[in-house]
């Protein structure tokens, strides 16, 4: 087992924690000495095609300035600063500044995670000057800079690399490195991540496919010949899919078809379950034509039975529609549209609710979902049908009975642009 694994940070902190990893021989570490977005514009986007299994950064700044930056598909960590790795630094500065803990100032690590940490190291006073959310690094070298120079402080703690700086500019500085039982910590993580990962890669993934030929033929040319050479045409570019998907195929009936392969490889080709894959030379036409469902599971059979789940949920939203169902049976699509929701249709509560109101719970969970996607539980019938993929007539129905049930009030009205009656409001109660 090889992990390749990207370590983010400044160069003396990547250097440290590699030393550290040189222990486990199983990670293969690409250093990439990053101090702010740029960086990582300019030297991360050229690895993102390597695809790194993992990421770790060296500290909660950098951690953030990556999350930020919001590039990274793969695991990301951080080196979690506490305990020994802090208090020793504190320890040390005191015993050679002979100075109070309240005359310095801390960053890369918030005032509760400090409190702890000298707690531990039997020292019941606060820490007075925590600086905790700040990313820019010359914002940091004035917040030390300017609490020194105004007299308040006599030492500063940094665990970013801002320490030279800081003592050009006359502040004795202490530079702060996590310790090694902290990144052995989060390497037990990233290990455990790792497991768990390529488990759920190897998990079976079926695919049910259902494309309508009629929509490619002349209507005066319903000839079994020409449905015939259809189908040939069909299976020939689905068996070039199957094989970038390393999977077997088989026809069930007319214009169905059944692909077998792992979850891994498609999480891959539909980029994490968010995209429609590339079918080779397939026309629109014939992507319009397509439905499909595609089922995870630990078995053939479980995962067939979430496919049949998931091409009935793609139908309800109309054909060209794909539809996925995971093994706890939560349903995401369809795929590739901005409205995509993620729902689950197995609850007792939704189970209770559905009996008491006559829906669905399919349909209270798609609600749920559509409300958990607006951020918001008041909507009108118009946005309800359209997260929810519905008619209109349809999601007026759904509000009126939540109403007549006493799971939603109207609100307001809303008068629309052109003619017609204004529009009801509705705030759907929690459930």
């Amino acid at each position: 087992m090889k992990i390749r694994l990207g370590l983010l940070g400044p160069l003396d902190s990547i250097e440290f924690v590699e030393s550290v990893l040189k222990n486990w021989p199983e990670f293969i570490c690409t250093l990439i000495e990053c101090l702010t977005e740029e960086d990582l514009e300019e030297k991360v986007t050229p690895l993102l095609k390597e695809e790194m299994d993992m990421w770790l950064c060296t500290g909660l700044i950098t951690y953030n300035i990556v999350q930020n930056w919001n590039q990274l598909e793969a695991p990301t960590f951080y080196v979690v600063y506490k305990g020994s790795s802090l208090y020793k630094t504190v320890l040390r500065v005191l015993y050679e500044r002979k100075i109070e803990v309240n005359e310095i100032s801390f960053d890369a690590g918030n005032s509760a995670t400090w409190e702890q940490a000298l707690l531990e190291a039997g020292i019941e006073v606060k820490p007075k000057f925590v600086e905790s959310e700040t990313i820019s690094l010359n914002d940091l070298v004035q917040y030390h800079f300017k609490l020194w120079e105004s007299g308040q402080t006599k030492a500063a703690i940094t665990g970013h690399p801002i320490h030279q700086e800081l003592q050009r500019l006359g502040v004795p500085t202490y530079r702060l490195f996590p310790s090694s039982m902290a990144v052995e910590a989060v390497v037990t993580n990233m290990l455990r991540t790792y497991e768990m990962l390529r488990y759920k890669a190897t998990q079976i993934a079926v695919q049910i496919i259902e494309i309508d030929p009629f929509l490619e033929m002349a209507k005066d040319n319903f000839s079994t010949d020409e449905l015939f050479r259809i189908e040939l045409k069909i299976m020939e570019h689905l068996l070039t899919y199957t094989k970038s998907v390393h999977g077997s195929i088989k026809s069930t009936s007319f214009g169905r078809y059944i692909i077998f392969t792992t979850r891994g490889l498609m999480e891959d080709i539909t980029r994490h379950f968010s995209q429609m894959p590339d079918i080779e030379d397939f026309t629109h036409l014939d992507q319009e034509a397509m439905t499909c469902g595609i089922g995870i599971g630990q078995t053939v059979y479980d995962a067939e039975i979430n496919a049949g789940n998931a091409l009935l949920r793609a139908k309800e939203c109309g054909k060209g529609s794909w539809m996925v169902c995971f093994d706890d049976k939560k349903i995401a699509g369809p795929l590739g549209r901005p409205e995509q929701l993620t729902y689950s249709y197995t609850s007792e509560q939704l189970e209770t609710l559905s009996q008491e109101t006559t829906l669905s719970v399919m349909t209270l969970n798609k609600l749920k979902s559509s409300l958990k996607k607006l951020a918001s539980d008041e909507l009108n019938a118009n946005e309800l049908a359209k997260y929810m993929q519905i008619p209109a007539r349809s999601a007026r129905r759904i509000l009126t009975t939540l109403e007549e049930k006493g799971f939603a009030e109207v609100v307001a009205e809303e008068k629309p642009h052109t003619r017609g009656r204004p529009r009801k409001v509705y705030k759907i109660f929690p459930f």
